[in-house]
């Protein structure tokens, strides 16, 4: 009986019987880690940022630098432009958010420190394969369903006050 595993198959493997796929793999992976850790970088300066509505830019450049550092550091220019392209997307995003939160009556230091905490969550999920991908796409679609369906200040305990 012929065993069908792949691991077995002679589908990804050189003649000399290495794995090819693995250099491809890791660069994938590689980008996808910049990503995701320029998105973590973009809003953890988003939120040290956070009182500051004009310095979005800004912070957007810096984090694109830092990004584009840290992708570099991973891995060269690939990684450097995932990188760069996701500490903007991350500063800019985010600050979206925290405009919003602040908007909403949330206080300045709360909002910066949670907004830390979430984008280092991001950054730590970058570690997982595909989920530096996921952050760049579903990030700013959350963003954009914030904005649609945000606006009021959140009642509390005055909705049950009423007279």
């Amino acid at each position: 009986m012929t065993d069908l595993s792949p691991a077995n198959g002679t589908l990804n493997r050189v003649p000399g019987g290495g794995v090819y796929t693995l250099r491809e793999m890791w660069e994938w992976y590689r980008i996808g880690l910049s990503l995701g850790l320029g998105i973590g970088l973009g809003g953890l300066l988003s939120a040290l940022a956070a009182p500051r509505r004009g310095l979005v830019l800004v912070v957007a450049a810096v984090a694109a630098a830092g990004g584009a550092g840290v992708g570099y550091a991973i891995g060269g220019w690939h990684e450097a432009v995932a990188g760069g392209v996701g500490g903007a997307l991350g500063a800019v995003v985010v600050s979206a958010f925290v405009a919003g939160a602040l908007r909403r009556g949330g206080t300045r230091g709360g909002t910066a420190v949670l907004v830390a905490l979430a984008a280092l969550v991001l950054a730590a999920l970058a570690l997982v394969p595909a989920v530096g991908y996921l952050e760049a796409v579903m990030l700013p679609a959350l963003a954009a369903r914030a904005r649609r369906h945000g606006g009021e200040r959140y009642a509390g305990l005055r909705s049950l006050a009423r007279d």
